[in-house]
């Protein structure tokens, strides 16, 4: 059966195969972009559709696990599929799920309206990662991983600013309609001029594979939703029921994916943890997930319920930050190129770790100075973390894992971004309960409480990062080893 040739020198990355890149990038952007852009819109939602926060929070929550259950099976598709057809497809669905979303009479639709984007949103990381491994030779990797690196982290965090922004004049429907244009010029460049690159394969879909991934990822990520639900006072399901079913079925489906795998028919192919820098990358994944979107829940609570500054401020406190990432996304992609992965990987890790733990040192009397410089911190630290490790993640795999991969580390993202989302409420919520001698809702604790709640638990994000930098120091770079090494998994 035939498969995409990765490219090398000898082997041209023309026009055609740049436009298939930048028409991914700018797509994936804008959908991920629309990923975080509810978290500040909640109170006017909760006005406006006269719904409770713990409601309300399903338009998030809905989001990551329909991101959670699709993205495995992308891998599949994209052996199945050619670019053209997913790129339409995942557009398609954005474009639908935004304008149901803009015209929504209420929470039942606009909910819908948010499963749906989420679809095409799960569809397009994996395609666009896959795509690059096969397009561009490995000498230009580095940089295209930059821009990568750009979208996964700049885009979420500008999320925040570009929601505060909006709402501070505008109706949250606008959150919407802002986006909409956007994703029909996108969809209509992609009907007109997405090239198909690479070659298909005949890969027959494991049902019950599907089935049990929905129930694996899906449970997982609802519990830990769940858990930061109930900490912020919302009525919920017993966090551990969904929880225990998601890790049972996980396991189950990594039992058939290595039963399947043998005769290649694995929705994810698991041989990629067989080469040790995807494993140990994928690994710094979470660890990196976690502080990133951890402190993107927490930051605007803490610079508007403890320093008392509104929704647009809030947001612009962060933009200097997400800026810092997207600069020094191609700056990074070239050092890599020309100093390797490691250079920049464990530094990073440090720096990163550093700026959680000065996190850890505010108060309620905290300069938004200081906030506005330790978060530019933090961003300067992942942004010498994700890049290198989108480098040699992918770049370690043979091409016919490749699709599998990308999957895989879109899937880690997911599941560690509501890992830390939960964890960084839960304990800030406990703690600051524990402090003001109450228990409820973060917004009916006083800001002294609230800061010695977001300072806990800044700590302990602290804590994992320097778990990561211990991580970073083992990970080391094989790149053209693994494609052609005897001893690499090859598909048959």
């Amino acid at each position: 059966m035939p498969t995409s040739q990765p490219v090398d020198g000898a082997q041209e990355f023309g026009p055609r195969e740049q436009l298939a890149i930048w028409l991914l990038l700018g797509s994936a952007f804008t959908v991920i972009l629309n990923e975080t852009i509810m978290g500040v819109a909640l109170p006017k939602l909760m006005e406006d559709l006269r719904i409770s926060a713990a409601a309300g929070q399903w338009l998030t929550t809905a989001f990551l696990l329909t991101m959670s259950i699709v993205i495995p099976i992308t891998g599949m598709l994209i052996q199945r599929l050619t670019t053209r057809t997913l790129f339409i497809t995942a557009m398609s669905l954005f474009t639908a799920g935004t304008l149901i979303s803009a015209t929504a009479p209420g929470f039942a639709v606009l909910l819908l309206g948010r499963v749906v984007q989420a679809g095409g949103t799960a569809i397009m990381m994996p395609l666009l990662m896959t795509a690059v491994v096969t397009l561009v030779p490995e000498h230009h990797r580095g940089q295209l991983m930059g821009r990568i690196a750009i979208v996964m982290s700049v885009a979420p965090a500008l999320g925040p600013t570009v929601s505060g922004l909006i709402l501070q004049w505008l109706d949250w429907r606008w959150l919407f309609i802002f986006v909409l244009p956007i994703a029909i010029t996108a969809l209509v460049l992609g009907v007109l001029r997405m090239p198909n690159v690479g070659e298909q394969k005949i890969a027959r879909i494991d049902l019950l594979s599907v089935c049990i991934s929905i129930l694996g990822f899906g449970g997982v990520v609802y519990g830990l939703s769940a858990i930061g639900e109930r900490a912020n006072g919302g009525e919920t399901i017993e966090p551990a029921i969904p929880a225990c079913i998601g890790l049972v079925s996980l396991a189950l489906f990594v039992w058939r994916q290595l039963h399947l795998q043998k005769t290649d028919r694995a929705l994810l192919d698991l041989r990629t943890f067989k080469i040790k820098p995807y494993a140990l990358s994928v690994i710094l994944f979470v660890f990196a997930s976690i502080a990133l979107f951890g402190s993107l829940i927490l930051l605007p609570i803490y610079v508007q319920d403890v320093l008392g500054y509104e929704t647009l401020q809030s947001g612009l406190a962060l933009l200097p930050g997400g800026l810092i990432m997207g600069l020094l996304g191609p700056v990074v992609g070239r050092i890599v190129d020309q100093r390797g992965a490691r250079f920049l990987l464990v530094p990073g890790m440090i720096v990163t770790a550093i700026a959680l733990w000065g996190m850890g040192l505010f108060t309620d009397t905290t300069s938004i100075w200081q906030v506005v410089a330790t978060h530019m911190l933090l961003s300067l630290g992942l942004a010498g973390v994700f890049t290198p490790l989108f480098s040699v993640s992918l770049g370690s795999l043979p091409h016919s894992l490749a699709s599998h991969g990308s999957a895989i580390i879109s899937t880690v993202q997911q599941v560690a971004g509501a890992a830390g989302t939960a964890l960084f409420v839960t304990v800030m919520t406990i703690v600051a309960a524990g402090v003001g001698g109450v228990t409820g809702t973060a917004q009916a604790l006083d800001p002294h409480a609230l800061a010695a709640g977001t300072r806990v638990a800044f700590l302990l994000g602290g804590v994992t990062a320097t778990l990561g930098s211990v991580f970073a120091f083992f990970i080391t770079e094989e790149k053209p080893a693994a494609e052609s090494s005897a001893s690499a998994p090859q598909v048959h």
